[in-house]
């Protein structure tokens, strides 16, 4: 009888919670078909931006590829034997490392210092703030004129400080001396992009919680020991990020070279992406860009990947 009495109220039970879920399934999928009606556009424009480009740069990387004609002969790794073996190529790369790393951290430090220094004094900062973006929103080509112009050793800005300093002094070019040249170059771009991690920063900063601060404050904690126990370790993820970003950027780097010393004097501004565009529009050889390209995708990899870690790190601390 027990068992009689409670089997139907078992499957009424069964029954009526399945009729309560297939609504709420029909809902579900009624709300899901369209988002991804909407966001399938967006993924193959993503794929298709992303995939096609390194399609064609890995085949090419493999065949006898001009920049008329590519695709034309399967060559396999011969390629890629004869730009490792180029001793220009790999010192451009390491040159490139060298740059970057140098690059990012000169405009970390001066980004983080300056976004500091803006969120001190928040309220009377504003046109400051403005006028410290002009650089960032300035086209690379004009950057690259106006740094070669500052270092130009007959009436450039460098030229001019130095004959009021020392007069009758020779003229200094100082894109013709090899280390001179590329601390130029690193000085042009870290003007150029250094706004970036202000803006990155100066958000993180306003973004914090303030109470935490006064709380610190009522503590004892004063100037830079409330900076180092309470506000760096908050904004150390974006620092984190935006030195991710500035790396990345500095591994681009092309307009300047191009603009200020076409990769010289001799070989000590040729960076990695003048290197990928002398192969590709001067020596029409489209098989040696693609690998000297996917090389230099290898090295940000594993440089970057080191940084993502520690960021991401950060960011969950």
């Amino acid at each position: 009888m027990t068992e009689s009495a409670t089997r139907p109220s078992t499957g009424s039970g069964s029954e009526h919670s399945g009729s309560r879920d297939r609504p709420a399934e029909r809902s579900r999928s009624r709300t899901t078909w369209p988002r991804r009606v909407f966001v399938t556009p967006a993924i193959l424009t993503l794929v298709v931006l992303g995939a096609y480009p390194l399609v064609f740069i890995a085949l090419a990387a493999v065949t006898e590829s001009s920049l008329g004609r590519p695709f034309q002969e399967l060559v396999g790794t011969a390629t890629v034997e004869d730009v490792l073996g180029d001793a220009d190529v790999v010192a451009s790369l390491v040159r490139g490392v060298v740059y970057a790393v140098l690059v990012a951290l000169v405009s970390v430090v001066l980004g983080v210092t300056t976004a500091v220094a803006l969120w001190r004094s928040v309220r009377a900062g504003s046109v400051t703030r403005t006028l410290l973006l002009l650089p960032m929103i300035t086209p690379p080509v004009v950057v690259g004129i106006l740094w070669k112009l500052v270092f130009n050793p007959s009436g450039g800005l460098v030229d001019t400080a130095l004959r009021f300093v020392l007069p009758g002094a020779d003229p200094v070019s100082v894109l013709s001396y090899p280390v001179l040249a590329f601390a130029g170059i690193a000085l042009a771009d870290v003007w150029e992009w250094t706004p970036l991690i202000v803006l990155l920063v100066f958000a993180a900063l306003i973004g914090q919680d303030t109470e935490v601060g006064e709380a610190a404050a009522l503590d004892g904690a004063h100037g830079f020991r409330l900076f180092s126990s309470i506000t760096l370790p908050a904004i150390a993820g974006t620092i984190g990020a935006a030195f991710l970003i500035r790396l990345v950027l500095a591994f681009k780097v092309f307009d300047l070279v191009y603009i200020m010393t076409s990769g010289g004097p001799g070989q000590a501004t040729t960076l990695p992406a003048y290197v990928i565009w002398q192969a590709a529009l001067q020596q029409f050889d489209v098989g040696r860009a693609a690998v000297i390209t996917l090389l230099l995708a290898a090295v940000v990899t594993i440089v970057t990947l080191p940084v993502v870690a520690i960021t991401r790190r950060l960011h969950n601390d």
